[in-house]
């Protein structure tokens, strides 16, 4: 615990706290007794009370770092020197701002060149906490390691007591402390979590207390609206993480409004709300600047310059249009201008979709491990991660030897906690590398779920100025038997969330240009790895190429044939291969399932008039069920027989092998179904 030191003094400009503090209630004012009755902006939620202490916090920030802040943040955002139209303008949904009017107003971002960037912020209560500490490793890496970047460089992240409760703090304090990032958690400590008291969130309701005796963790705790105090708390924190070891500092602050404008605090006494009123710190502030010669005359121009920069602002923001509707589809995938925060990791490198195999036939694992390595030495923004990747080389020894190879700030183990390593994955890429997050087993992806989904979307909902490049490998599948928890597919879950690129190969030559394309491509991407194909005599086969890239989207037919096409991907392309033996059919292997190659399946569908399409998933709501659906849409006219599918039944994969056998798609199945379509 910091102590207190009486001699404490600071070289802040308490005119320009005053002033950003002034601007930040009467953005409060505007929006909630004007623009939000109005119906000008749809959510409001004030900083009040919260604003003193985030404005200190973010007049110590600068070049080469980065915040991650809550819906609360916006005083800190000021602070940074926000455009006061944008803050206003994303409010109402306009065009320009944060987003372009596609995402809720406090949802905010602000690429910064020159400052302190404020990092993409999550919807999600504590999802801002796992991207800090990605941004915090990868400025030491890049500072340490590439002889980039600003000596002290650090991420704060800020956060409610409330969200000292969830799985993202917890993991980002995992990460900062036992690696020694320089994370400064931020916690302003309101007391309440909407309607809940903070006696629900944490014992004694004093994170700062609990967490006194935490190993590699400095601890400041105090007043935040005491603006001598909540000073000398913020210069000592920030501090302390620019020298390079984590720290987390608790600030008690009042919510002074409700939790958004629709809260009423019908559950805080008339008491309790006097008492927090009484705390406000303003009052406090404007009595600091008086006894520093900022006296009422000055204090009151500057209410009033204050006012005409937010109304100007305020018709700025007005006069700005609504997104044409025709671009609200704009900027999911990268399409040519890259976003302006932490730029390309990837090497630029031609397409060579035309492989040069070489060698004997090699399998998956091996395909995979060799792509890896060339990639980790020929672009040092690469790093490859995840639980017991380093060592042990991984549970399906993909990666074993590359630790050894390439050192342990390139290739390194992860603590158990997948939400962890898909955010910090994201924090790493804004940053500007290239990381390669591995998921031991698809069904573990679960806990990373809202990572994923904030990755995909960011692009979008920042309007193309911040995007998260990466490779996450998730191996997945039966495997000699099955069970609930390491043979789920369920690729359709990532086909759903918007912004990711999903390739699941199934051999050996398409895995090494799928895998080299994603990882010097520019959108996230989903990087399947079927258990049962990872040795499969099947899936071998030759070196393709050190140049060899292939494209998302391009189907390959391994059979040829005209009387039914044959749709699958992954490990049923060999059992579908098998089961048209004999028959004249199309295979077509979709290798990638975001994008998928609805032209090549369409042409063979109106060529061959039938359409089977097989996938291990379970089949209601499968991937195959948009397949059928576009097929239907598209070729219906063309059809001699209805879609079908064979599939998974909707199970999960039974222990087993004669269990598993007779649920996973078999050769007799498809086979009974080829005929049953050919005859129809």
């Amino acid at each position: 615990m910091a102590d207190a030191d009486p001699h404490f003094t600071t070289d802040l400009d308490w005119r320009e706290v005053a002033r950003l503090v002034l601007t930040s209630r009467e953005l409060d004012r505007i929006e909630e007794e004007e623009l939000v009755p109005a119906k000008q902006v749809m959510y409001q939620f004030s900083a009040r009370g919260h604003d003193l202490a985030q404005v200190l916090l973010g007049l110590k920030l600068r070049d080469g770092d980065a915040a991650c802040g809550y819906y609360r943040s916006r005083p800190l955002l000021l602070a940074l020197g926000v455009p006061l139209a944008d803050a206003l303008g994303s409010g109402m949904g306009r065009a320009g701002g944060y987003s372009d009017g596609r995402d809720i107003g406090v949802v905010f971002n602000y690429p910064n060149p020159g400052g302190c960037h404020a990092l993409p912020m999550s919807g999600g209560v504590g999802a801002q906490y796992t991207p800090a500490v990605g941004w915090a490793q990868a400025a030491k890496y890049k500072h340490e390691v590439l002889g980039e970047g600003r000596d002290g460089a650090l991420a704060v992240v800020l956060g409610g007591d409330a969200s000292c409760a969830t799985g993202g703090f917890w993991s980002a304090l995992t990460v900062a402390t036992t690696q020694q990032l320089p994370l400064l958690l931020y916690v302003e400590d309101n007391g309440y979590g909407i309607s809940v008291p903070s006696t629900y969130q944490t014992p004694g309701q004093d994170i700062a207390a609990n967490l006194a005796s935490f190993r590699g963790l400095t601890i400041f705790n105090g007043d935040g609206t005491d603006p001598v105090e909540a000073a000398r708390l913020v210069d000592e924190a920030v501090a302390h993480v620019r020298a390079g070891r984590p720290a987390l500092l608790r600030l008690t602050v009042p919510r002074l409004e409700g939790h958004s404008y629709q809260d009423t605090q019908t559950y805080k006494s008339q008491e309790v709300i006097a008492a927090e009123w009484a705390r406000d710190p303003l009052p406090k502030l404007k009595a600091h600047c008086a006894a520093r010669q900022i006296g009422d005359s000055e204090w009151t121009q500057l209410e009033e310059a204050v006012a005409w920069e937010v109304g100007r602002a305020r018709e700025e923001a007005e006069a700005r249009p609504v997104l044409p509707i025709e671009k609200v589809a704009d900027n999911v995938f990268f399409s040519g201008e890259h976003a302006t925060v932490g730029g390309r990791a990837g090497l630029d490198t031609p397409v060579v979709d035309v492989p040069r195999p070489e060698g004997q036939r090699i399998n998956m694992v091996t395909a995979i491990r060799r792509v890896l390595d060339g990639e980790l030495e020929a672009n040092p923004r690469v790093l490859v991660f995840g639980e017991d990747v380093g060592p042990k080389g991984g549970v399906h020894a993909v990666t074993l030897g590359l630790q050894e190879k390439f050192g342990h700030d390139r290739v390194f183990d992860t603590s158990l906690n997948e939400e962890g390593i898909v955010g910090r994955a994201v924090g790493m890429a804004l940053a500007g590398l290239m990381p390669v997050p591995e998921i031991q087993f698809r069904k573990y992806a679960e806990p990373a779920t809202e990572q994923i989904n904030d990755c995909g979307t960011m692009r979008w909902r920042t309007a193309n100025h911040f995007a998260a490049p990466m490779v996450l490998r998730v191996p997945g599948g039966f495997f000699k038997c099955g069970d609930p928890w390491h043979s789920q597919t369920n690729e359709v879950q990532f086909v759903h969330n918007p912004g990711w690129r999903v390739a699941v190969p199934s051999n050996a030559e398409d895995a090494v240009g799928l895998l080299r394309g994603a990882l010097r491509g520019n959108d996230p991407v989903l990087f399947f790895e079927h258990r049962a194909m990872l040795d499969d005599s099947w899936a071998r086969r030759p070196w393709p190429g050190d140049a060899y890239v292939l494209p998302f989207g391009r189907a390959k037919k391994t059979r040829e044939g005209g009387k039914i096409t044959i749709v699958t991907w992954g490990a049923m392309v060999p059992r579908c291969e098998a089961a048209a033996e004999g028959i004249s059919a199309d295979v077509i292997d979709l290798r990638t399932l975001m994008p998928w190659d609805r032209k090549a399946v369409l042409d063979s569908v109106r060529r061959t008039r039938r359409c089977l399409i097989v996938h291990e998933d379970l089949r209601t709501g499968g991937f195959g069920a948009e397949i059928a659906a576009v097929v239907a849409d598209e070729a219906f006219l063309d059809l001699d027989a209805p879609v079908a599918r064979v599939t998974m039944p909707d199970i999960p994969s039974p222990h087993h092998p004669s269990l598993l056998e007779a649920a996973v798609p078999s050769v007799a199945r498809i086979r009974a179904e080829i005929d049953r379509l050919v005859g129809f």
